[in-house]
């Protein structure tokens, strides 16, 4: 009996559980198998697609779920890329530029790299505690991102009381900071805990305050709505109306995900990376991972809430409307006949080839061979860029993902230079700044919203 149950009692709390949850997974491949060469695999479909169509929201929840949790790994590594990559140009450095073409594998590698170190438990600490401290941090953070709308129909979750949501939800990661760092028998990794405990919960209060001006102007907490509220040009985006909220609201989100010159919750200079001191392997990992996640959640959501969401500066839809009729004309398929099988056959080595020709004779030193693999990228290039286009103008949320993606990953990159640029504060100054500075600042914001509310949309006022 020894022998059986001494490898269960080795594993961690992560092994136990995902051990079961891998058995259930080749349970069910095995029972596909076998439904496959029974023939019953058609009932099985049916009966599964009747179960799904019974309880179709919480498969769309689950789908949604799983989709985000995905999408936040890439995004994760897709940040820390541009953090070398833009701290190395801050400070006149090349940066990494020897994993993969100009160096983009590096956050990848730096990743698998993580993923590879032991996972170690040091002695004395709270194992379920210290085991579930990364994961009560990651969740905090991907579990945010079920509200924000990335474009027309394309978001997790759509509430009348998304922003309360938004804000009880990401309250948990600074449960998973104070759990690593009592968790983990270290003194620094504890007052790490205690710093960012302090930290993240004085920031949140003028990051609350900050927002309650937009849900005055807007009338309701539901992001799609807000976003909704300020179609048309960029002149009615709410940082116009609301722009000491945004500064509010930019400084403490700076606060809240721990970034400089707010990182005292993992100083290295002075308590060697503070709740995570302890930690190795793939739950350290989770830590950093949570912190970029956060960064980018922290950036959409200040998009959402005060630059418009996936809304164009510009209104654009007459000149879409015109580029499809126009292509819609001038590319009809029906009207080539014969010449489309002979375009789809020819028209592609046709124009590698015109790609490849002015490379050859300006590179002399390369071979045809090298300059023909160059134009075939650039023709891919070249086609990915057509497409990208023609679904820019023919379904509005790809135009709204594309606006929405360019302005949130701005605001990451400017999270990303004021890491290069600004020296971190003392942990008094932190605070002080926060209650006797920022919530003042928004009170007063409060105040101003509410008395342009009342005087502006006064129909006695000579102006109304």
């Amino acid at each position: 009996m020894s022998i059986i149950t001494r490898p269960w009692g080795r594993l961690t709390l992560a092994g136990k559980i995902m051990l079961p949850l891998v058995a259930l997974l080749v349970l069910l491949t095995v029972l596909l198998l076998v439904g496959f060469a029974s023939g019953a695999l058609p009932f099985l479909l049916g009966l599964g697609g009747q179960l799904v169509g019974d309880n179709i929201d919480i498969a769309r929840f689950a789908a949604a779920a799983t989709a985000l949790l995905l999408f936040t790994v890439p995004t994760a590594f897709v940040i820390i890329l541009m953090e070398m990559k833009l701290i190395a140009f801050v400070n006149l450095r090349v940066g990494p530029n020897r994993q993969g073409p100009w160096g983009i594998l590096s956050s990848t590698l730096h990743g698998f790299k993580v993923l590879a170190k032991e996972d170690f438990t040091p002695t004395g600490v709270d194992v379920p505690v210290f085991t579930l401290a990364p994961v009560v941090t990651y969740l905090g953070a991907v579990m945010t991102i079920m509200v924000i709308p990335f474009a027309p129909g394309l978001f997790g979750l759509d509430m009348n009381i998304a922003l309360l949501y938004f804000f009880a939800v990401a309250g948990l990661g600074v449960i998973g900071l104070m759990m690593a760092g009592w968790s983990s028998f270290n003194k620094y990794s504890l007052l790490g805990g205690l710093r960012a405990a302090a930290g993240i919960i004085s920031y949140e209060i003028p990051l609350i305050l900050a927002v309650v001006g937009v849900v005055m102007l807007a009338g309701t907490m539901s992001l799609n709505q807000i976003v909704a509220n300020q179609a048309g040009t960029f002149a009615d985006w709410y940082v116009f109306q609301q722009p000491l909220g945004l500064i509010i609201f930019f400084i403490a989100a700076a606060a809240e995900t721990g970034r400089t010159p707010f990182d005292l919750n993992e100083a290295d200079s002075e308590i060697v990376a503070g709740f995570a001191t302890e930690y190795s392997g793939m739950r350290f990992g989770f830590f950093f991972f949570a912190e970029y996640v956060n960064l980018f959640i922290m950036s959409a959501l200040t998009t959402t809430l005060f630059l418009g969401g996936w809304n164009a500066p510009l209104d654009a839809q007459p000149v879409l409307d015109f580029f499809n009729v126009t292509l819609n004309t001038a590319l009809d398929p029906g009207a080539l006949g014969m010449g489309l099988l002979f375009l789809v056959a020819l028209g592609p080595p046709l124009l590698i080839l015109l790609f490849t020709l002015p490379i050859w004779m300006l590179k002399s030193d390369w071979s045809f061979l090298k300059s023909l693999v160059v134009g075939f990228l650039l023709f891919n290039l070249v086609v990915m860029l057509f497409v990208g286009i023609w679904a820019y103008m023919t379904f509005p949320f790809v135009a709204g993902l594309f606006w929405f993606m360019a302005k949130t990953f701005t605001l990451v990159a400017l999270f990303v230079i004021m890491r290069g640029t600004l020296p971190r504060v003392r942990m008094d100054q932190l605070m002080g700044f926060a209650w006797k500075w920022l919530i003042s600042a928004a009170l007063l914001n409060l105040l101003i919203t509410a008395a342009a509310i009342v005087v502006l949309r006064d129909p006695s006022m000579p102006w109304n």
